[in-house]
């Protein structure tokens, strides 16, 4: 998972980032509104934690911007607005979750995991394809009931394609989901991994399509 985070405080902006990856997610973030509408008209994310009171442009701008493009990225606000008005006003220009000021971080990802699990159409914190099990709140695996050890990128990989199960995933989506951007794209990290997957829980657990990318579950 690929988060976007709009924070223009320094510090609270690298604890978020810091919060992101250790739950095993790619966290990408900007210090003020137009780079950040820049970066989530032009890159790929699975949601946004977006601040309010931003330079050059605000939250609700940003956001509204977003609707406006059709986008249905989920959004989660942040902001030290706590009344009534303003957490509607968030709510009614396109937010899924408002979170206020000051927050604890566990609360942050776990409002992260629902949103991004309904907009997969998942309600269930566990995702499964037939014997592999994926827990969401813990980063466990588990293949006929067994636990599977896999490396933090292992997970990163296998959790994407949970969250996309019967979706054909290109390998570009895969690198653009899983690693930073000065990552070689030319590399076969992808494939490296894919297998590794497969040694360690079934060869048919991630079909290759080819010419298209692979894809975990039944064709949807």
């Amino acid at each position: 998972m690929k988060i976007l985070i709009v924070e223009d405080e320094p510090v609270l902006n690298q604890q978020i980032v810091e919060a992101i990856e250790h739950a095993g997610w790619l966290a990408e973030s900007s210090c003020d509104g137009i780079d950040a509408l820049y970066q989530v008209t032009e890159e790929s994310f699975d949601a946004v934690v977006l601040d309010l009171g931003l330079p050059k442009l605000d939250g609700l701008s940003i956001l509204r911007a977003m609707r406006e493009q059709n986008s249905c990225l989920p959004v989660i606000i942040l902001s030290a607005r706590d009344s009534l008005h303003d957490r509607i006003e968030g709510l009614n220009a396109g937010a899924d979750d408002y979170l206020c000021k000051p927050f604890q971080m566990a609360e942050l990802v776990a409002r992260l995991r629902v949103q991004i699990r309904r907009s997969n159409g998942q309600a269930s914190p566990v995702l499964t394809s037939g014997d592999l099990m994926f827990d969401t709140r813990t980063s466990s695996v588990y293949w006929q009931g067994q636990p599977v050890k896999l490396t933090a990128l292992e997970l990163k990989m296998l959790g994407y394609m949970m969250h996309n199960q019967g979706r054909v995933i290109s390998r570009s989506e895969l690198v653009e989901h899983i690693y930073r951007q000065d990552f070689d794209r030319d590399s076969n990290t992808i494939e490296v991994f894919i297998r590794r997957i497969r040694s360690k829980i079934s060869p048919d657990v991630i079909r290759t399509v080819r010419g298209l990318g692979y894809r975990l579950g039944q064709l949807t």
